[in-house]
C-alpha cells in the first residue's frame, strides 16, 4: 500500500510540473508570446473567423485578450488630468465605453488577418520589476515593413496586465488623451461619456 501511495504521489508530482504556467506566474515578455501564439493558432483554425464572423472575433478578444489588459487604468491615463473630475460612477461608465471603444475598433484588426508573424523579443529577468515594455514586431511580407508594437505592462496581485499599447511609436492612451480632453473642454465628463456612447454604437453596426 505505501508503494501504491508513493506512486500516485510522483505521478501527481510529474503531472504538476508538466501543466503550463497559469497567467499570474507568468513573466510579461512568455505572457504576451503564449496569448500571440494562442489567438494565431485559433484565427487559422476557426472557420467562423476566417469568414469574418464578427461574434466570434469578439468571443476570442474577450477570453483570450480582455484578461490581460488593465482598462482602468488605461483609461485613467487617456483622460488625464481630467479623471479625478470625473464622480466614481462617471469613471465606471467611462471604463466600460472605453474598452467597448477598443475592442470593437481593433476587431478589424483581427478579422482582416492573412498570416502576418507575430515575433516577441525576449526580456532579461527582472524578479523585483513593477513595470516593464515587451517589444514585438508585425512581419507582414510582401516587401512591406515590419510594423513594431510594444506593450507597457504593470505587475499586479493578478500577474502582469497591459495599460498602454504603442504602435509604430504612436501610444494608443496619448492618441485618444487630446480627443478626450479637448471633449471634455466642449461638454464635460458627460459630453464624453454621450460621445463614447454613440460611437460605440454605431461600430456595433459595422
Amino acid at each position: 500500500m505505501k508503494a501504491l501511495i508513493q506512486k500516485i504521489i510522483l505521478l501527481l508530482a510529474s503531472f504538476l510540473l508538466i501543466l503550463p504556467l497559469s497567467a499570474k506566474e507568468m513573466a510579461p515578455d512568455q505572457l504576451v508570446k503564449s496569448t500571440v501564439d494562442e489567438v494565431i493558432t485559433i484565427l487559422k483554425q476557426d472557420d467562423g473567423i476566417k469568414k469574418g464572423n464578427k461574434d466570434r472575433v469578439l468571443d476570442l478578444i474577450e477570453t483570450k485578450i480582455l484578461p490581460h489588459f488593465n482598462f482602468t487604468r488605461m483609461t485613467r491615463l487617456a483622460m488625464g488630468k481630467n479623471w479625478s473630475k470625473a464622480e466614481p460612477q462617471q469613471q465606471k461608465v467611462l471604463v466600460s465605453e472605453f474598452q467597448t471603444l477598443l475592442v470593437r475598433t481593433y476587431s478589424n484588426a483581427l478579422t482582416n488577418y492573412r498570416d502576418e508573424v507575430i515575433e516577441v523579443a525576449p526580456l532579461t529577468p527582472q524578479s523585483d520589476a513593477k513595470s516593464t515594455t515587451v517589444k514585438t514586431r508585425v512581419i507582414q511580407g510582401r516587401g512591406r515593413e515590419p510594423v513594431p508594437i510594444e506593450y507597457s505592462m504593470e505587475k499586479t496581485d493578478k500577474g502582469w496586465k497591459v495599460y498602454d499599447v504603442i504602435v509604430a511609436g504612436v501610444s494608443l492612451v496619448t492618441n485618444y488623451r487630446s480627443s478626450f480632453n479637448s471633449e471634455i473642454r466642449k461638454t464635460g465628463v458627460d459630453g464624453l461619456i454621450a460621445t463614447l456612447s454613440k460611437k460605440n454604437k454605431s461600430l456595433e453596426g459595422q
